[in-house]
Order: C-alpha cells, then sequence, then structure tokens
C-alpha cells in the first residue's frame, strides 16, 4: 500500500523584487568619418565626444578607413573633438572641435571630420544657417523637457521603493499610479506598480480585495513585458539588461498569477522567462517546481525541478524538493518502505551539495525512514542513526 508523507513546505525564489531600478536618460547611436587635410583617412584617430551639461565623456577610436561608431551616447549637447591618435589626446593636442553638437535619443546622422574641407568653410566664412540654428534650439528644448520628466520618474520611483521596503504598499500604489499618469510608455513603471499591488495583495484580509490586487498584478506586469517587447522590435542589439529585466517580468508574473489561482498562466509566464534568460533558467524553473507541487501537480513539478537541475546541477535545493515528491510515491512492503526510483539518489545529492544546508536534517531523517545510507561528498558512508 502507499505511504503518505507529510509535506514540506516549497519557498518560492523571488527574482526582482523592488529592486530601485531607476530610469535612464534616452541614448543614440553616432558615427562618422576622419580625414587629414589632403583627404586621406585617418587611422588610429581618437574621437571624444564630451557632453556639455553633465561632463561625461566618450571616447571612441578610428578603423583604418578612418571610421568611427558608437552606441548608447546619452542624448544631449557635446563638444566633439578630433585627435589624430591616443598620444595627441594625453597631449591635448586637437586637430579640429565641433562646438554644441546635439546628439539625439536615436541614430544620429554622420558627424564626419574633413580637414581639408573645413578648411575651405574656414577661409570662405561660413557659419550656421538660420534654419539650422533654429532647429538645434529646437532640439534641445526638447531634450531638456524630457530630461526634467526622467528626474521626476526617478523620484516617483525611489519614493515608491522607499515605501515597499516599509511595508506601505498602498502609498507606493498611489506614487506608481501618478508616474504611469505621467508617462505610460515606460515598463520600468508598470512592472514597479505591479510589485507594490502584489505585495499589498498578500496583506489583504478580504478575499475579493486580494484577488482584485492580484489581477492588477497581471495586468499591470503584462503591460511592461508588452512594451519591453515592442522596444525590442526596433533595437538593433538587445542590451542584455533589458533581458534579464524582461525576464523578471515574466518571473514576477508567474508568482502573482500562481497567487491568483491561474496556475496554468504561471506555468507559462515561468517557461517564457527561461526561454529570454536562460542564464537565469535555474531559478525560473525551481519556481514552477514549487508552485506546481503546491497545485498537487507532482510529476509536472519533478519534470520542472529536472529542468532546473539540468539548467544548473549544483541547485541543491531542486534535489530535495524533488526528493520529497518522490516521498509521495513510496510503497509499504510488510514492515519496509520501498521509495520510488530515485528517492534516494535525490537526498544523497542534496547533501552532496549542501552537507550543512536548511534541509540537511530532514534529508538525512528522510533517508533514515527508507533505510538508506548518508553518503558524504567525500565518499564515505555513516550510518544514520
Amino acid at each position: 500500500m502507499r505511504k503518505h508523507l507529510t509535506e514540506f513546505a516549497i519557498v518560492l525564489l523571488l527574482f526582482g523584487l523592488y529592486a530601485p531600478l531607476l530610469l535612464s536618460q534616452n541614448s543614440g547611436s553616432v558615427k562618422g568619418v576622419c580625414k587629414d587635410l589632403n583627404g586621406n583617412p585617418i587611422a588610429d584617430g581618437v574621437v571624444v565626444y564630451a557632453n556639455q551639461d553633465t561632463g561625461q565623456k566618450y571616447t571612441l577610436k578610428t578603423n583604418k578607413k578612418g571610421e568611427y561608431f558608437s552606441l548608447g551616447i546619452a542624448a544631449g549637447n557635446y563638444r566633439v573633438s578630433l585627435y589624430q591618435n591616443a598620444d595627441d589626446l594625453k597631449a591635448n593636442k586637437e586637430l579640429f572641435y565641433f562646438n554644441k553638437y546635439q546628439v539625439a535619443a536615436e541614430e544620429n546622422p554622420p558627424l564626419d571630420f574633413d580637414l581639408k574641407k573645413e578648411q575651405e568653410k574656414q577661409a570662405q566664412g561660413q557659419g550656421m544657417t538660420p534654419e539650422q540654428a533654429k532647429q538645434q534650439q529646437e532640439s534641445n528644448e526638447k531634450i531638456k523637457k524630457e530630461n526634467a520628466n526622467i528626474k521626476v520618474l526617478n523620484e516617483k520611483i525611489v519614493a515608491a521603493n522607499t515605501a515597499m521596503k516599509a511595508g506601505d504598499f498602498d502609498t507606493a500604489i498611489s506614487t506608481m499610479n501618478e508616474a504611469t499618469q505621467l508617462d505610460a510608455t515606460r515598463d520600468v513603471l508598470w512592472a514597479l506598480l505591479a510589485d507594490a499591488y502584489r505585495g499589498s495583495a498578500m496583506k489583504q484580509a478580504d478575499r475579493a480585495e486580494k484577488q482584485r490586487r492580484l489581477d492588477e498584478a497581471v495586468a499591470d506586469y503584462q503591460k511592461a513585458i508588452d512594451i519591453r517587447q515592442k522596444a525590442f522590435e526596433t533595437d538593433a542589439k538587445k542590451n542584455p539588461d533589458d533581458v534579464k529585466r524582461l525576464a523578471g517580468y515574466y518571473n514576477n508574473l508567474g508568482d502573482a498569477a500562481a497567487r491568483a489561482g491561474k496556475i496554468d498562466d504561471a506555468i507559462k509566464a515561468y517557461n517564457q522567462a527561461a526561454q529570454e534568460n536562460p542564464e537565469g533558467a535555474a531559478g525560473y524553473y525551481f519556481n514552477e517546481g514549487a508552485v506546481l507541487t503546491n497545485a498537487g501537480k507532482v510529476e509536472e513539478a519533478n519534470a520542472a525541478f529536472d529542468k532546473c537541475i539540468a539548467a544548473d546541477p549544483t541547485k541543491a535545493e531542486a534535489y530535495y524538493q524533488k526528493g520529497v515528491n518522490l516521498m509521495g510515491k513510496a510503497t509499504l512492503q510488510g514492515d519496509k518502505t520501498i521509495p520510488a526510483p530515485g528517492t534516494v539518489e535525490a537526498f544523497q545529492k542534496y547533501l552532496e551539495l549542501a552537507p550543512t544546508g536548511p534541509n540537511a536534517q530532514n534529508a538525512k531523517d528522510l533517508l533514515a525512514s527508507l533505510g538508506s545510507t548518508v553518503q558524504t561528498s567525500y565518499g564515505t558512508k555513516k550510518k544514520t542513526k
């Protein structure tokens, strides 16, 4: 007959909870070609973009064709200088510069250094046309307004995080609702609002109110995901930090959905998190296994723990939880407990990886109940009392 043993509690490992992730100023890409007075490419030259508002500098090197290129240049006003080589940069021997050059949050047109043409322009006394001056002024005003908006939003992010750390989720919800009303196009804002709703749901005594807040969290995580996915469609290259952030949204969506009783949606979210960020797959699959275990879907849970172990063979807790689930399949033959295949190995692997872990004594006791020995990581065997 079957012997049903008491389940051990599963502890969800959550990622990205209440992390004070601030918005950054928009950035763009810059490029250009550098030529000397004879029209020849300046190879191994140095181009320096110096932000005239923040003092931040970007140092770029030209290739053999005199070309330079860079992504991630923060939008703003720049003094762009050209140097013959790195030694001239150290000696501050500047060949030419452009003052008050505007970098926009997009792919900017080429900024070329053609010393022969510039020499001719200076000789002819050419300057900026009125139309060019007007366009630059409008661009400057747009960036100034954007930076002021970002400052306000960052202040609200900090305030919401501070409130959540203090357990004041309602204040955090109010603050982030204000933020999303100011700017509904940023994934970070919706994700933080979702964090606040999810955290507040756990403090609600009224079941209906708890469900409502969890549903709000699920909806807001989805908004954050949709915004981030849409941004990826236009990105030439995905930023690794943004990819991890997206996976974190899916992970937290999975937790909110599971708490709302939407198990299938939770599993889809965890699997998507693992797909987006394979480096963190072990954690996402562990959470999936925990949710399935708590839902009584033991077979599916162990399949998730197996995927967790495949992603990270050193994930000790996955072996332990798998062993606990397998204990439910143990049978009795007379007075002897017959474990399901893999049970003993799971507990022994846990003890090998975490001999003093939080569940080490539990693992030893369960092995003893099966009449098995405890095998240490040093290869010795010790009879459990």
